[in-house]
C-alpha cells in the first residue's frame, strides 16, 4: 500500500491514540484501546476465550503464559482481560513485585489481594476500581426481585456452604442494609472487601465480624468473590498475575517454596471443581517457570503437573495444555503491526502518511537483519524503534526515512550477511515482500 491509498484501520479517538502511543513507547502495555493494534496469536486468543466459556459454565481454569520479555506476555493478558470484560467477567489483574507475592508472613499475599481488588475491572469501568460500582450493581439486582429478602437469602446460600463463606454473606448482608444511606458502614464494608483491616478487633468495632482477610486467607476470599459475581449478574472472575519471575528471585527457598506451593493449591482447586466462576492466569519468562532449581519446576508436585508430554515440540504446541508457550509473533505478523501503528501515529499527530509499504518492509529489514537478533529481539524493541522513527520524522518532515536508517544507531550487520536474516522458523524471508 502506498502512503497515498487510504487505509483499513479504523480510526482511533484521539484519547486512546494517545495511550496507545506513549504506553508502546515506554515498553509497557496499554490498558485500553488493544484491539486496534492487536495482530496475530489466534490460537493462543480462541484457547483462552475457551477457558472463559467453561467459567461462565460455573467451572474454572489455570493457565501458564510463558515468553521471553518482550515477547507479548503482558500484552496476550490485557487483550483477553478486553475479551472478558466485553464478555461480561470481571477482571482483577496484579504484577507481582518483592512487596507483592503470594504468599508472605509480612503481608506480601495481602498485597497482591489489595492490588487485585484496586484494579478490579468491568466493560463499564475498565480502568480499575469498579468494586463499589459492582456491589451497587448488585444491591440495585436485588432491589427489582419481587421479593428482596428471599432474593438476598438465595444468593448468599451458595456462599455460605465455602470456606469463610459465612462470614463473606454476612459482610455482603450488611453492605446491603447500609445501601439504603448509612454510607459510614457502607465504606467500612468496602475497606473490608479491599483488606485494609488490619485486625479482627478493629473489624469487630467497625462491623461486628470477628475476622479480616490477610496473608493466610486472601485467596479464600477470591474464590467467594467470583462466586458472589455469578449472583450479581457477571459471567464470573478471571485473575490475571504477571511477573512470576519476582518468585523465581526470591532468595530463600523455603520461602519460594511456599509461594509454588500456594500457586498449587490455585491449580488443584480449578482442576478438581474446588473453586467457581473463576479463572487464574498467570505470566512469567521461561526461566520463572521452566528453572528445576529456582523456578515452579523446582517444586515437583507443580513440574509434574505442568511439565510437556512426549508429543508437543516445537511448531505442534498443546493449546488446552495448562502451559501456553508464547510463538514470536511472524514477520507477516509485525508488518501488519507497523502499519496499525503508522496510520494510528499520523491520525493523532494530524499529517499524512509517509512511509509505505516498502518503507515498512525496509525498516523490518534493518531490525532483525542485527547481530543476535534471532535470538534476543522482540515485538517490544520493535515497536518502541518504530514509534521512535515516526515521531523523528513528524518532527522533522524534511528528513527521510532512509537518513535515519542509514544512521549509525541502525547500523547493522546486513551487508556482511554474515549472521544471514534472522528467520525464526516456520516464517517467511523478508525477500517475499518485496513489490
Amino acid at each position: 500500500m502506498s502512503p497515498s491509498e487510504p487505509s483499513n484501520t479504523p480510526r482511533v479517538p484521539k484519547r486512546i491514540a494517545a495511550v496507545l502511543i506513549n504506553s508502546l513507547k515506554g515498553g509497557v502495555v496499554p490498558r485500553i484501546g488493544l484491539p486496534y493494534i492487536t495482530v496475530g496469536r489466534k490460537t493462543e486468543i480462541a484457547a483462552l476465550l475457551h477457558d472463559l466459556d467453561l467459567i461462565a459454565d460455573g467451572g474454572a481454569s489455570f493457565r501458564f503464559l510463558v515468553g521471553r520479555y518482550g515477547a507479548g506476555k503482558s500484552f496476550l493478558l490485557q487483550t483477553i482481560r478486553t475479551h472478558a470484560m466485553g464478555k461480561g467477567f470481571v477482571v482483577a489483574d496484579a504484577d507481582l513485585s518483592p512487596e507483592r507475592r503470594l504468599q508472605g508472613n509480612g503481608g506480601q499475599g495481602l498485597a497482591t489481594y489489595r492490588e487485585l481488588i484496586r484494579n478490579l475491572s468491568t466493560k463499564t469501568r475498565p480502568e480499575g476500581g469498579a468494586l463499589q460500582l459492582v456491589l451497587d450493581r448488585w444491591v440495585a439486582n436485588i432491589e427489582k426481585a419481587p421479593d428482596a429478602t428471599a432474593a438476598l437469602e438465595a444468593q448468599m446460600a451458595p456462599v455460605e456452604e465455602m470456606v469463610h463463606g459465612f462470614d463473606f454473606a454476612r459482610i455482603m448482608r450488611i453492605y446491603y442494609t447500609a445501601a439504603g444511606g448509612d454510607d459510614e458502614r457502607r465504606s467500612a464494608v468496602l475497606r473490608w472487601l479491599r483488606g485494609e483491616y488490619r485486625t479482627k478487633t478493629e473489624a469487630r468495632q467497625d462491623l461486628g465480624v470477628s475476622v479480616c482477610i490477610c496473608d493466610d486467607n486472601w485467596y479464600d476470599y477470591l474464590k467467594l468473590f467470583a462466586r458472589f459475581l455469578k449472583g450479581a449478574g457477571y459471567e464470573g472472575m478471571l485473575v490475571l498475575i504477571d511477573e512470576l519471575v519476582n518468585l523465581y528471585k526470591i532468595p530463600n527457598s523455603i520461602t519460594r517454596q511456599y509461594n509454588y506451593e500456594k500457586i498449587l493449591t490455585m491449580y488443584n482447586d480449578t482442576l478438581q471443581g474446588k473453586a467457581h466462576y473463576l479463572g487464574i492466569i498467570m505470566g512469567g519468562t521461561p526461566q520463572s517457570i521452566e528453572d528445576r532449581r529456582r523456578g515452579v519446576y523446582s517444586y515437583e508436585a507443580l513440574r509434574s503437573r505442568l511439565s510437556e508430554g512426549r508429543f508437543a515440540r516445537e511448531g505442534l504446541s498443546d493449546m488446552l495444555a495448562p502451559v501456553i508457550h508464547l510463538n514470536p509473533l511472524t514477520y507477516e505478523e509485525l508488518l501488519v503491526l507497523i502499519e496499525k501503528l503508522a496510520d494510528i501515529h499520523a491520525g493523532y499527530f494530524g499529517y499524512e502518511r509517509r512511509l509505505g509499504t516498502e518503507d515498512l518492509v525496509r525498516f523490518l529489514e534493518i531490525e532483525f537483519g542485527r547481530v543476535g537478533a534471532d535470538t534476543h529481539l522482540t515485538p517490544r524493541e520493535v515497536i518502541r524503534d518504530f514509534i521512535e522513527l515516526l515521531d523523528i520524522l513528524c518532527q522533522n518532515p524534511e528528513m527521510v526515512m532512509e537518513e535515519l536508517l542509514g544512521s549509525d544507531q541502525f547500523a547493522t550487520a546486513t551487508s556482511g550477511g554474515a549472521s544471514g536474516e534472522a528467520e525464526q522458523p516456520g516464517q517467511r524471508s523478508f525477500a517475499e515482500f518485496k513489490i
